[in-house]
Order: C-alpha cells, then structure tokens, then sequence
C-alpha cells in the first residue's frame, strides 16, 4: 500500500459486523495500537506471575465479558500516537512477546493448567490469542481496507 492507503480513514465500519471492532478501528494505527496493547498484557502477565506476583490477565475492573470497554480504552488512549509511532510500537512489542514465548518448553507452553496462574487452560493458548489469532483479525481487516480503498 502507499503511504496515503496506509493512512487513511477505513472506508468500512460497524456496517461489516456485529463485533464492536467493526465500528471502533478507523484507520491501520488503531489495529496495530490495539495488537501492541494485547501484547502488552501478555508480557505484563508473563512477566508478573513468573516473578510470583499474582496477577490475572486483564487488568482491573475487567473480565472476560467487559474487555471490549478495556480495548476502548486502548483505541481512545492512542488517537494521537502518530502512525509512524504505532509502526515502531509494535515491531517493538512483537520481538519482546516472541522472545518472551521462546523461553518456554512446549510443555510449558501447551500443558493444560501447567502454570497455576494460568487457571484450567494452556500458557500456549494465551500467547496465542494475544499474537496469532489477533494477527489473523489484523489481516482480515487489512485485507478489507485494500479490497475497498478505492
């Protein structure tokens, strides 16, 4: 893409679909903002509770039914982070995630309940929704942007 398709204004919105993400990301900086923060909590979480500071994923007051306010949040916090910013932000973030991954065996990673802070479910599963699964989002919209850009 040039560098004027790169910034500018999606020219799709809530209209595509239910999720609230269809009407919240407006441009390419709001989803690479919105990948840098969930890789953020993960590396925070990580982080944390390898320390043996107990702390859960989400940040409070949020649950797993109310993150949506939370990515709000991240979308409202970053409506003045220059794109050029948000590219340096998240080439930063994903090494530091991707690095922090590669210090965990497999077993580690995709043993259930392995870690005792990671609740009944895999560290593995974790990393994977705040990398893999939200790149294939980002690329969904990515994908859409360029198909109706014109």
């Amino acid at each position: 893409m040039s560098e004027s398709e790169q910034t500018a204004t999606f020219k799709f919105g809530a209209e595509v679909g239910k999720e609230q993400h269809w009407g919240r990301d407006k441009n390419i900086r709001d989803i690479l903002i919105h990948l840098y923060e969930w890789h953020n909590l993960l590396i925070n979480w990580i982080t944390a509770n390898t320390k043996g500071e107990s702390k859960p994923f989400l940040p409070t007051p949020y649950t797993w039914k109310t993150y949506g306010k939370m990515n709000i949040g991240f979308w409202q916090k970053h409506q003045n982070t220059p794109y050029a910013k948000a590219i340096e932000m998240i080439k930063d973030s994903h090494k530091k995630v991707m690095t922090l991954i590669e210090k965990f065996t497999d077993n580690e990673l995709f043993t259930k309940a392995h870690f005792d802070w990671t609740g009944t479910t895999s560290l593995g599963s974790y990393c994977i929704s705040a990398t893999a699964s939200h790149y294939d989002w980002a690329i969904d919209k990515l994908k859409l942007h360029i198909k109706t850009k014109e």
